[in-house]
């Protein structure tokens, strides 16, 4: 094997999932701790402004107490690299979730123990699906009362339609919540509510005699019986049907606690795939090429916002990337010379001297990159599957200081380039619209606007009921579209036409009318 292959193998990049409030940014912070990227976990015995999550950076993510976009993370454990992406879990910002989802290889899906699967679970859940992803399912907050664990397991095998193999199996729960045994290691872990780290007794099944020395007798009793029954009931780890997703290890425990976050971590350094080959319209691009292959699946403005700077975050997809290397980017045919790519912790950033198939890099972006585009070191690739979602919902957005208009233009073209909106440009005039698919997405775009551009700006309602991109294979029908058809179409930060439909009839009319234009509700964002 060789040196590179070496260093490919030993990474492992997934993203975490979950509906909101499961517990997936506490699990973030835990997996932080055990890898030794940070020494305080932030939702933990802490105070001040040293309770917010490291992952949560954003200012109105720490105000509100959600997240709203997406974070990179680079740690160490047990020799392996990983790289986490921690994702918005609030459904209003399950666009920047679902472009994640195809820079990694493999997912952890968050449960609550007392509500299971959720509706945002779900869709997460279909999205890693189309992509065959494994998943690792950690069912959170036993240390609260909750559903039974053969409820849960069944709802995930019906709901998911996704065989279960329990990887540990709770002792009790709420306050009788004793522990759980790890039934793919047969070792006792008990919990300790005054503790953060769980003991840790190495048993010899669960006939093993220490079990009536360290439980009650009743709990050994019935965690017998139960585990007997979920062996006959749920197939036993099949790692090969794990890794096409067909199957899920289910792992108990609660992330506020510490509690069953080692098994989970290092269940992903044993089993979860390394990284894995990614299409392009080309080809397929192998992980262990000599050549280096890249694309962009994110850009983040204002990450400092004293220095109101754009990075544009790239999974490297091939080859052994080093700072100083001239790559092409495809798009413009331009070369790219790349003298500062950064790793991180969050917002947290440091110069990375190398990189390999699987690891997150950040690259200062001064408008050149776009989601989508494609890094090689010559040959001509694009990556495919990175989506664009169509607006739900339509409103102007106008500048309550109007000397500051100009400068909302170019606030506003940041912010759709980093995906968080749509903003269309209309070919009438008039003040730009903004189009999101979540409601929240307005507030979070009005504070941003304010508290990093330092405009205050006001969205008004519009009778619009969506918007549809157009493409045609002959340009002269689309600009015939275009002039016909004015006062309902706009152009959007890229440039493409886009059709702004004021009701359901307006839309299927004129996909009637012009049969030989596509209408698109989803833009893939690759660029030839």
């Amino acid at each position: 094997m060789s040196q590179l292959s070496e260093l490919v193998e030993r990474r492992r990049t997934f993203a975490i999932i979950s509906h909101p409030d499961a517990g997936k940014t506490t699990l973030t912070e835990k997996l932080l701790l055990f890898g030794g990227a940070i020494q305080l976990a932030g939702a933990v015995k802490a105070r001040g402004d040293q309770r917010r999550a490291r992952s949560d950076w954003m200012k109105v993510e720490r105000e509100r107490g959600i997240s709203v976009t997406a974070s990179a993370m680079m740690f160490e454990y047990a020799g392996v690299t990983f790289n986490l992406l921690d994702t918005p879990g609030h459904q209003d910002f399950s666009e920047d979730t679902y472009r994640v989802l195809t820079a990694v290889d493999s997912a952890v899906m968050v449960l609550d123990a007392a509500k299971g699967i959720e509706s945002q679970t779900r869709k997460l859940f279909e999205v890693c699906r189309l992509r065959d992803m494994p998943i690792v399912t950690f069912v959170n907050k036993l240390d609260r009362e909750g559903r039974e664990p053969f409820a849960l397991l069944d709802e995930i095998e019906q709901t998911l339609a996704l065989d279960v193999c329990p990887a540990s199996w709770p002792i009790g729960m709420g306050r009788e919540f004793l522990g759980c045994y790890d039934l793919l290691r047969d070792r006792l872990l008990l919990f300790n509510r005054k503790e953060t780290d769980a003991d840790s007794v190495l048993c010899s099944g669960l006939d093993d005699p220490k079990l009536e020395q360290l439980l009650p007798e009743n709990a050994v009793r019935l965690l017998r019986d139960e585990v007997a029954m979920a062996r006959a009931l749920c197939k036993p780890f099949d790692r090969q049907a794990y890794l096409e997703g067909h199957l899920t290890p289910v792992f108990f425990g609660s992330a506020l606690n510490n509690f069953g976050v080692g098994e989970l971590i290092r269940s992903i350094a044993d089993f979860a795939p390394s990284p894995r080959p990614l299409p392009t319209r080309e080809r397929k691009v192998m992980p262990d090429e000599e050549q280096v292959t890249a694309f962009v699946f994110k850009i983040q403005a204002n990450m400092d916002p004293k220095h109101r700077d754009r990075v544009a975050f790239i999974r490297v997809c091939s080859g052994h990337f080093r700072r100083g290397m001239k790559l092409l980017h495809v798009h413009s045919g331009n070369p790219m010379v790349i003298h500062a790519p950064m790793s991180f912790l969050a917002q947290d950033r440091e110069i990375a001297e190398e990189a390999v198939a699987g690891d997150i890099l950040g690259i200062p972006n001064h408008g050149k990159l776009r989601i989508g585009d494609t890094l090689t070191e010559g040959e001509i690739l694009t990556f495919t599957g990175i989506p664009s979602f169509a607006p739900e919902l339509l409103q102007r957005v106008r500048a309550t200081d109007p000397l500051r208009s100009k400068h909302l233009g170019r606030a506003l073209e940041q912010l759709a380039e980093e995906g968080v909106a749509r903003v269309f440009k209309p070919r009438w005039g008039g003040s730009p619209i903004v189009g999101v698919v979540g409601s929240l997405q307005f507030d979070v775009l009005a504070d941003r606007i304010r508290t990093e551009y330092n405009i205050p700006v006001a969205f008004e309602s519009t009778q619009l009921y969506t918007a549809r991109w157009v493409t045609a294979k002959d340009q002269k029908m689309l600009r015939d579209f275009a002039q016909q058809n004015e006062s309902s179409v706009a152009d959007d930060h890229a440039g493409d036409v886009v059709f702004l439909a004021r009701n359901s009839w307006h839309l299927d009319t004129t996909k009637k009318d012009y049969p030989d234009l596509t209408f698109l509700e989803v833009k893939e964002q690759s660029w030839a």
